[in-house]
């Protein structure tokens, strides 16, 4: 019989696309998900055995993963913020970095705000969702020009139990304002923002399999969404209403200056765990 020990061992084929410790948490997490173990449980009982239909599970998912594609497409699952949350190809896989982002509004907001919220491009509406949860007297818009991405968050937020207006709209289109309100307290995007430059030095797990139209920018504008979100913002955020990025790291300074040249006050900008920066904070004069 083939026991948890031995899936290790077959599972160090994937060392060939991920480093030692992402190959060992990506065997973890597809164990537990397959045999409903918990991950302690199974680090202290590596000699226990397997079913042939959990090791014929294991086997198929071992297979898609050589391919390059994410666990949490395979899985159809990921957890973002404390919360369960459904992905697949139509929807970027959330981050660590965005849920910095997520906290450091929470923490801005705290539990009573009761202003509007929007989105914008919300994906699988991991944003969104995470502020309802945590902000709950908040009311809550999310748009994405995607209709399957959109389905994918209206599916997530039945999944926690929050209530959000989605919206289907393109943040450079002139028809923007279709279905949008004025007066949001706060404004919060992660939007496309890797260059064809960045593209190089990404894993291919990333570039062959996640949706291009929520990663990639031009070149030569690599800061056209955050110049048409600033000016959406300047005429629908309240006066002394938020705006909150995740950015690219390699052009802070430079969302920080589009910002100012757009009249925002109070930009701060700020590093993430790994000490990238990658979020700002800006208020409308």
């Amino acid at each position: 019989m083939i026991t948890i020990k031995d899936v290790f061992e077959d599972y160090k084929q994937l060392s060939k696309i991920y480093d030692t410790n992402e190959t060992e948490a990506i065997t973890l997490l597809v164990i537990s998900e397959v045999t409903q173990l918990s991950k302690a449980s199974i680090k202290a009982f590596p000699d226990r055995k397997l079913s042939a239909q959990q090791i014929g599970k294991l086997k198929n998912i071992l297979a898609q993963l050589k391919t390059g594609e994410p666990v949490q497409y395979i899985l159809g699952t990921t957890e973002f913020y404390g919360l369960p949350f459904k992905v697949n190809p139509a929807v970027l896989i959330p981050r660590p970095e965005t849920e910095e982002l997520v906290q450091w509004i929470i923490s801005v907001c705290r539990g009573q705000f009761a202003g509007q919220i929007l989105d914008i491009g919300t994906g699988s509406g991991c944003i969104a969702i995470s502020l309802k949860k945590n902000l709950v007297n908040a009311q809550v818009s999310a748009i994405d020009i995607s209709e399957p991405a959109l389905q994918t968050a209206k599916e997530n937020a039945g999944l926690n139990d929050v209530d959000i207006n989605f919206i289907h709209a393109d943040i450079l289109s002139p028809q923007l304002t279709d279905g949008l309100q004025t007066g949001y307290s706060l404004i919060v995007s992660n939007p496309p923002y890797v260059t064809l430059t960045d593209k190089k030095q990404m894993h291919s797990n990333v570039t062959d399999f996640e949706p291009h139209t929520a990663l990639f920018v031009p070149e030569h504008d690599p800061l056209v969404f955050y110049r048409a979100i600033a000016d959406f913002a300047q005429t629908s955020l309240k006066p002394n209403g938020l705006l909150f990025f995740e950015i690219n790291e390699n052009y802070g300074n430079e969302t920080v200056e589009l910002l100012s040249n757009k009249g925002f006050k109070s930009i701060e900008l700020r590093q993430d765990m790994s000490g990238r920066d990658r979020m700002i904070m800006a208020a409308l004069k």
